[in-house]
Formats: structure tokens, C-alpha cells, sequence
């Protein structure tokens, strides 16, 4: 809002629309709807071409002590017309009782047309202020208003009035938000503030907050922010919106926390809430439920990275370390003999309660590696070698998930997201063969098990350790890649590098020490 300038108003070559206006019970004029504003400042197009008006019809005659008129004189020598906007308007408010007025001009020059709008507010005839606003592409609005409502709603006005009261026209040099302005002031008028808020739509509501802030309009600006703390927000951007221009507001005397409780509290972050619901997802025996909801927590543990997620790694390992127990539970009376000959209807639940148990393990690992912290997930798992011994007595239909925690860990440190030290050896020493016997199983019975992943982890694993122990493990592995083919895990590429390192390297590094040696004698 630029400053406010004392000038007349001026009447040279432009055209004044009147814009409809209705007497409502509470005896003042409301503002333009945004329809009629819209179809008000829309441009005129010089190619169209004006028909003469229509004569005035009896209904409109019996009207006319309600109609605010503005005429032209009209050269002698050019046609009467109406031009497209006021049909328009004629058009749109012909069924809501609202007074028009009708206008005859000279067709002027449109490039040069200033366009301009005339609105009274209260009783008609007894306005003692104009305000003109001046806004985008040549718009002006004409305002009668009543000095003593905008001294009482407005300090902007308050104060400029009190500088310049013995003139009766005030100018505002530049206005952004035109018709929110003219709708802003009208509600100085309104009564019944809270019933015109309830119609508008929160970006709106956000656009008159704004001006009634600049105009000093307190009232306004309480019931916008009242409209703001009980309607909803759609989406993450209007929420954004409307966060951001709440906590924009400057004014001491406005209370804005209401609407920020919403989306912030003065309690801090709630790790207990954090605890609380993945203790739910853990312990829940619906699957469905259970792994939509996983989903949806890993997706937003990963978009909190870095918040109070970081906090919860320590009971993230609380839970990790009450899943391996009752898994080695389980594990122990799936391997008690006579267990395999039971009827489904026996040892169901307890095959249920084991892929759970895997399944939960392998959510808490996910989460854990998102955020570069499985290292010591890594040396729990290494470490279950009673576990892992269990692990051949029961069906494969009962312990493969387990190996997709076994697969997991090898295409982290595959990929370089984990980092165990001391780990690696125990690792594949403990449950590379377990994998190995459950890989058939894996390639065909779970969908989202990725085979070229998981091999390039191992192999890149095994290539991390000492050279002796590189070929411990691939004399192993290709024992058992000659037995069962396709159904093992294919390290062929780890092979050839630990052969080059074996075979191959040694020979060519004497080599080159055999010609550096003897480049002093071949240079004499």
C-alpha cells in the first residue's frame, strides 16, 4: 500500500462503470461480488463491435429512484452504445435484485481507456469521502465511504484522515489487491463479520487478512484468523500459505496461536508417540494393516532424516534385540524332532510368529540403514550362530525370510551403507551358507527378492577381506555352485578377482620389479 494523496478526481477521457450493488437488511451496500469485478476489468477488445442499447424496459423504470446514474454528454455526430462488459453484467445480475446502471457513451480511443468503478457504502446519498484506488492495468475505483466507520475500524485511515480532514477526496497511488481493498472496506460496514467469512475460501480469506492488516483493520483480521483456525486446509501448500502469513503478521495486538496449534506445539518432540506407534506396528498380527503401515513409517522416517528420527536409534535396537530373542524362541520348538510331521493346522501359527518376527527385523534394518546406522545390526546378526545352526532343522518354507535379513545386510555393505569393521568374516562365516541352501527358494518364492543385488554384495564382501580368507570362502561357495548351478548364488565375478589377485598379480609386479632392477645396466 502506497501512500495516500490528496487530489480531486479527475473526469477526462475515461468510462465510469458502476458496479451492482444490494441494499441488505442490515442498511448497508455490499462490495462487488469477485465474479463482477472479474468481468468488470476485463479488457476491452477494439475489434468488437458495439451494438446499440436496448430501450429500457418497464420493470427497470419502476426501479430508478434505486439506480445510481453517471451519464455522459454524447457528441451529436456518434452512436449510442453499451459496451460488452456492461452487457455482461446485465447478464449476470438480472436475477439477484441488484440495481444496474445504464450508460451511453462515444466509442473512445481503447488503447488510451482508463477503466474505472464506482461503488457507494451505507444509506445512499449521505457518503462525505471519496477514496480513489488506483490498481493494475489502468483500473480505478471509486469509493464512497463515511469518515467516522473508517476512522473507528481503521488506523491506516485514522491516521491519514486526521492529517487531512478538510478534504474530501483521498487517492491511493497504488493498490496490488483492488478488489480485495473494495471488499475490505465494505466489511468496515458488516455487522455480522463471521457470516461473510463462512462463504469464502482460504486463499481469499488470506487476501483480506493481508489488506486488513496494512488498513489497521483489527476486527477483520480476528475474524480472519478465527475463519483460519476452524476451517480445513487442503493439501501441504494452502497449510504452507497459511502458516507462513500467519506468522507474518507484525501486529502486537493480534493473537495468532490458535492457529498455529495446528501444526506446532510448545511440548517437545514426541519420542514416546515415535515409540509408541512402531511398537504397534510390531506386535500387529494383520498383514495387510502391518506392512501398509511399514511403508508409510519408513517413508516418513526417511523425509525426517535428521530430526527427532535420529533419536529413536535406541529403541530402534531395543526392538531389534526383543525380535532376535523371540525369533531364537521360535527357532528352538520349530526344531524340536516331530515338529515337520504335524499338521498344518498345528504348526501354522508357529510358522505365522516366525516370518513375522523375520519380517519385523528385516523393517527395523531398512530404517537403520537409511540413516547409516546397521553397523552394530551387522554384529548382532553375525553373532546368532545358535541361530544359524537351528536354521537347517526347519522346513525352508518356515526360515526363508530370514535369510532376506542375511541378503540385506550383504547389499549394504555391498554398496558401502555399512561399514562393520570386524564384522564381515563372522558374517559370511555364519550365514553365507544358510543364504546359500534358502536360494532357491528366495528366487522363486519372494517377489521382491533382486538377485544381481544380492550377489554383487556378497562377492563385493568377500572381496573386502585378507587374501587367505577370500579363498576359503570361494572354494566353498564354488563347491557348492558346481552342486546346485543356478539355484547358488553366482560369485563368478568375485572369483575372477580374487584369481587375478592370486595368480596373476604377484607374477606381474616381479615382473616389473625385474625391469626396474635392471634399467641401470640397459641404460650403460
Amino acid at each position: 500500500m502506497t501512500e495516500i494523496r490528496v487530489r480531486s478526481v479527475e473526469h477526462g477521457h475515461t468510462k465510469i462503470r458502476n458496479v451492482p450493488i444490494a441494499v441488505t437488511p442490515e442498511g448497508f451496500w455490499c462490495c462487488p461480488s469477485p465474479v463482477v469485478f472479474q468481468k468488470t476489468f476485463k479488457p476491452q477488445n477494439p475489434q468488437n463491435k458495439s451494438k446499440p442499447s436496448p430501450p429500457p424496459s418497464k420493470t427497470f423504470a419502476q426501479k430508478k429512484q434505486n439506480l445510481l446514474i453517471e451519464r455522459k454528454p454524447i457528441p451529436t455526430q456518434s452512436r449510442s452504445v453499451v459496451s460488452n462488459d456492461q452487457r455482461i453484467l446485465n447478464s449476470n445480475v438480472s436475477g439477484l435484485g441488484l440495481s444496474m446502471v445504464t450508460e451511453r457513451v462515444s466509442k473512445p480511443n481503447t488503447k488510451n481507456l482508463q477503466r474505472k468503478v464506482a461503488t457507494e457504502f451505507g444509506e445512499p446519498g449521505t457518503s462525505d469521502l471519496k477514496i480513489v484506488v488506483l490498481g493494475k492495468q489502468g483500473i480505478s475505483v471509486k469509493l464512497s465511504v463515511h469518515k467516522n466507520v473508517l476512522i473507528e475500524n481503521s488506523s491506516f485511515f485514522a491516521d491519514k484522515l486526521s492529517q487531512q480532514a478538510a478534504f474530501p477526496c483521498l487517492e491511493i497511488g497504488y493498490c496490488e489487491d483492488v478488489e480485495i481493498f473494495v471488499e475490505t472496506v465494505g466489511l468496515m460496514y458488516c455487522k455480522e463479520m463471521k457470516q461473510r467469512m463462512i462463504k469464502q475460501s482460504v486463499p481469499r480469506v488470506l487476501r483480506i487478512l493481508k489488506v486488513a492488516e496494512l488498513l489497521g483493520f483489527h476486527s477483520c483480521m480476528l475474524s480472519c484468523l478465527e475463519y483460519l483456525e476452524a476451517v480445513p486446509w487442503v493439501g501441504e501448500e494452502e497449510e504452507e500459505k497459511v502458516v507462513s502469513s500467519v506468522l507474518g503478521i507484525r501486529s502486537n495486538n493480534i493473537q495468532v496461536t490458535p492457529v498455529l496449534k495446528r501444526v506446532s506445539s510448545n511440548v517437545n518432540p514426541p519420542n514416546d508417540t515415535i515409540h509408541c506407534i512402531m511398537e504397534l506396528v510390531l506386535k500387529s498380527n494383520e498383514d495387510r494393516g502391518r506392512n501398509e503401515m511399514k511403508s508409510l513409517l519408513l517413508r516418513l522416517m526417511k523425509e525426517s532424516n535428521g530430526g527427532s528420527a535420529n533419536i529413536c536409534n535406541e529403541f530402534i535396537y531395543n526392538s531389534c534385540q526383543i525380535c532376535l530373542n523371540s525369533l531364537l524362541l521360535l527357532f528352538r520348538q520349530a526344531a524340536k524332532p516331530g515338529f515337520t510331521d504335524k499338521s498344518m493346522d498345528s504348526k501354522g501359527p508357529l510358522v505365522k510368529q516366525i516370518a513375522l518376527e523375520a519380517d519385523n527385523l528385516l523393517w527395523l534394518l531398512e530404517i537403520l540403514a537409511d540413516r547409516q546406522a546397521a553397523d552394530e545390526f551387522a554384529l548382532m546378526w553375525a553373532s546368532q550362530q545358535e541361530l544359524a545352526t537351528l536354521h537347517r532343522k526347519l522346513p525352508t518354507v518356515s526360515r526363508h525370510l530370514v535369510s532376506c535379513i542375511t541378503s540385506r545386510l550383504f547389499i549394504g555393505i555391498g554398496r558401502g551403507d555399512m561399514l562393520p569393521l570386524d564384522t564381515r568374516q563372522l558374517l559370511l562365516q555364519t550365514w553365507l551358507q544358510p543364504l546359500i541352501d534358502d536360494y532357491s527358494w528366495l528366487l522363486h518364492g519372494c517377489r521382491s527378492f533382486d538377485r544381481k543385488l544380492v550377489e554383487e554384495g556378497i562377492g563385493r564382501t568377500i572381496l573386502t577381506l585378507p587374501l587367505e580368507e577370500q579363498q576359503i570362502i570361494l572354494l566353498a561357495w564354488l563347491g557348492s555352485f558346481l552342486n546346485a548351478g543356478n539355484n547358488c548364488p553366482n560369485l563368478q565375478i568375485a572369483f575372477e578377482v580374487w584369481w587375478r589377485r592370486t595368480f596373476i598379480r604377484p607374477f606381474v609386479e616381479l615382473h616389473e620389479n625385474l625391469l626396474q632392477s635392471d634399467s641401470p645396466l640397459t641404460s650403460r
